[in-house]
């Protein structure tokens, strides 16, 4: 069963930098949106980065100007450089695809989420 994996997450201290990485498991035909969701605790789930193929990043405005999403269309794999850290980005951050699989059905899949804590 194709899934995300994610990798990159961890403790940094504020105004330092992440990179997190999501690799789709198995041979797909094509990934269409690819994009990272945060949430905090005791907080809703929001979207952080996404980049469709083709297109241009988009960004929430909290995430404009210290990350940026990029994608390896060839390694089916999308990363989200995370730099000037602050405390407040402290959250499970959550990798998202649309994808085509090798028997043409498109699915939605998320993955298992990775921890981030930006120290004070």
């Amino acid at each position: 069963q194709v899934q995300l994996v994610e990798s990159g997450g961890g403790l940094v201290q504020a105004g330092g930098s992440l990179r997190l990485s999501c690799a789709v498991s198995e041979s797909i035909l094509s990934t269409n949106f690819m994009g990272w969701y945060r949430q905090a605790p005791g907080k809703q789930r929001e979207l952080v980065a996404s980049i469709v193929d083709g297109s241009d990043a988009d960004y929430s405005d909290f995430a404009k100007g210290r990350f940026a999403v990029s994608r390896d269309n060839a390694k089916n794999t999308v990363y989200l450089q995370m730099n000037s850290l602050k405390p407040e980005d402290t959250a499970v951050y959550y990798c998202n695809a649309i994808i085509t699989g090798r028997d043409m059905m498109i699915r939605e899949l998320w993955g298992q989420g990775t921890r981030v804590t930006v120290s004070s």
